[in-house]
């Protein structure tokens, strides 16, 4: 691993492609935290690989690894702070540069003090479930969720269609385009840093769809004005109205 620090080191100031966050809520499971991690993240631009690991020495830390220094720079500003499972989160430049960047520099060099006999075939173990993943992970987010359409085009039983009328503002959002991926935890991380948020509600039956509940109409309005078109993923910008009742 090389954009780990060691414990008291402090990564430097630098600007590069791979964040270092911290202050991660511990209580998450690791497959969850990096699946979360890449739908917050990935709406500033490509991920080439999200790093997070179970020994205890990296609990409540995690490395994102952009394509660009551009997207990595914007994560680090506009997400600084923002509070992921309850938890704000600490982000910094990573200290040193990330294998799969320094790879296709060229600058690479491979470190092999300090392994365990076996850390070879758990390294070649460990790329192929992550590229394993990515893959499920781009075939979910290219697929039919980028282009669900929108409810009031889905057709009632009956055959007729929902009214397009929108609805008076109330309390309550209606929240569409969401990317397979996202579960109720992504949604309430993101809502819930406005005021008034109560709960969120989502469909088993419509995926891509989700209810937001706050106090009153003011509040959910400042919310939505706030992440209308927030990009879960960069095919999925959120469509955001109030809900019908």
């Amino acid at each position: 691993m090389s954009n780990a620090t060691s414990g008291g080191e402090t990564p430097a100031i630098s600007t590069n492609m791979t964040i270092y966050i911290n202050n991660l809520n511990e209580k998450i499971k690791l497959e969850e935290l990096k699946k979360s991690l890449h739908a917050v993240f990935s709406q500033f631009g490509k991920i080439l690989e999200v790093l997070a690991f179970k020994t205890l020495k990296h609990k409540g830390q995690a490395w994102v690894v952009f394509e660009d220094v551009a997207s990595a720079m914007e994560a680090l500003k506009r997400m600084q702070g923002f509070p992921f499972y309850d938890k704000p989160m600490r982000i910094q430049y990573a200290k040193t540069k990330s294998d799969i960047i320094a790879k296709a520099d060229g600058t690479f060099v491979p470190r092999e003090r300090r392994r365990r006999p076996d850390d070879k075939a758990e390294k070649r173990r460990r790329e192929q479930h992550r590229d394993a993943n990515q893959a499920g992970l781009n075939s979910a987010y290219g697929g039919t969720y980028g282009t669900l359409p929108l409810l009031s085009q889905l057709p009632y039983p009956g055959g007729s269609k929902l009214p397009e009328a929108p609805a008076a503002p109330n309390n309550i959002l209606f929240v569409e385009n969401l990317p397979h991926e996202c579960t109720p935890m992504m949604l309430q991380m993101l809502f819930c840093q406005y005021p008034g948020f109560k709960e969120v509600r989502t469909v088993e039956t419509k995926p891509g769809i989700a209810f937001v509940e706050y106090g009153d109409e003011m509040q959910s309005t400042v919310s939505m004005q706030a992440l209308q078109g927030f990009k879960m993923t960069a095919q999925n910008p959120m469509v955001i109205s109030y809900a019908k009742k």
